[in-house]
């Protein structure tokens, strides 16, 4: 199991296709499950959740990668 990143367009817009995805990479997942208080995959395997603005500056500090401040930004757990 690992993190996977997900962006859409805001609502309002007619387009829901996914505009964006990462896969966290490994070596930062602790990282990432410290920013969102989340104790394993595991146990957070539901689905996709909605991150707040401030989580995804946090998150992109976290695995150093520049992510989209334009997009509804969501984190889920893949097989």
């Amino acid at each position: 199991m690992h993190l996977y990143l997900t962006g859409f367009l805001p609502d309002g817009f007619d387009d829901t296709s996914l505009k964006y995805e990462l896969d966290v990479a490994p070596e930062f997942e602790q990282k990432v499950m410290d920013i969102l208080g989340w104790e394993s995959l595991a146990a957070e395997a539901d689905g996709e959740l909605p991150l707040t603005n401030e989580q995804v500056m946090q998150i992109a500090a976290a695995i150093k990668e520049s992510l989209p401040d334009h997009l509804d930004m969501f984190i889920g757990v893949v097989a």
